[in-house]
């Protein structure tokens, strides 16, 4: 099935001034606009524009991941991954990994995971590649899907989704053996994912829900966790933060702790966001070097002075 289709239920994720532990103030948000065929970025903290057009030129982008400043794109309709410099939108290279049909991303390391949908039922697979040359690491690392959407991945586990039987199944990363084909089932159409430690968000665009699971058991802790939306797409997380597109053109926030809305339009205004990704900020130990850096220069110009 072509994204054309699914469609129809709408698819779908530096300047060094010191900040405080855990702000969300340098980050931003990226975001795939499957109705003009554009990734643009927004600030993390409030939603405000950074560039709307940051990579234009696409043809239905519809998985997002991010490492490091190298922000990677399934360019769905034109069966390749590209990878952009997540600053300026320049191109690194536009067609990374060549794929049939590529949705959802997920990056481990320098293993790039892509979930591509070669054909009809049973066709589908997840393949693994290198993320700095694009190069097959396995193109088949799980075959006979059916229709594999959104990746996650959790240490050496690989989850995938599957909204045309409502299934998300979990993998072992490494090998592509099945873990559990049919970890979480019931499901209207799960079609964007998220890991928090041992908490599995799922996007379902069926049941227009975030609902929450349990990652190991696969069973439900909130089937309706954050509920309202009239066609939801992607999820991203950041700390507590849970960013949630809808495909009718906005983005939310809410607590992923209780599911509470933080800013439910806290991006407006865009075309069919399908897919969202937040790029991380530096962990705290970076904050307290840079701080302990300050406080000696500090110190030694005082002296200097004295």
């Amino acid at each position: 099935m072509k994204l054309t289709k699914l469609l129809s239920f709408t698819l779908l994720s530096a300047s060094a001034s010191l900040l405080p532990l855990g702000s969300a103030s340098a980050q931003n948000l990226f975001v795939g606009n499957a109705g003009n065929n554009t990734v643009g970025s927004y600030a993390a903290a409030t939603g405000a524009t950074v560039n709307s057009y940051l990579v234009s030129g696409l043809n239905y982008p519809i998985g997002l991941a991010l490492s490091g400043n190298n922000l990677f794109i399934s360019d769905n309709n034109n069966g390749v991954v590209g990878e952009y410099n997540a600053t300026t939108g320049a191109a690194i290279n536009s067609s990374l990994v060549t794929a049939v049909s590529p949705y959802g991303l997920a990056l481990s390391g320098n293993n790039l995971f892509v979930a591509n949908n070669a054909g009809g039922p049973g066709s589908g697979m997840v393949g693994e590649y290198d993320a700095t040359t694009g190069a097959a690491i396995n193109s088949s690392l799980v075959s006979g899907l059916n229709f594999p959407i959104a990746l996650a991945l959790s240490g050496n586990n690989l989850f995938v989704t599957d909204p045309n039987i409502g299934v998300i199944g979990e993998y072992d990363a490494t090998t592509g053996a099945a873990i559990n084909s049919s970890l979480i089932t019931g499901l209207g159409s799960p079609i964007g994912l998220a890991l928090s430690g041992n908490v599995l968000f799922v996007a379902d665009n069926g049941y227009n829900t975030v609902s929450e699971y349990d990652a190991t058991t696969g069973a439900a802790i909130s089937t309706n966790f954050i509920t309202g939306f009239p066609n939801v797409s992607g999820l991203a997380l950041s700390g507590n933060d849970l960013f949630v597109s809808d495909a009718n053109g906005t983005i939310g926030q809410y607590d992923a702790t209780t599911g509470a809305a933080i800013n439910s339009n806290l991006v407006t205004g865009l075309n069919a966001p399908v897919s969202i990704a937040v790029s991380s900020v530096p962990e705290p130990s970076t904050y307290a070097l840079l701080g302990l850096g300050t406080l000696a220069l500090l110190i030694a110009a005082r002296r200097r002075m004295a």
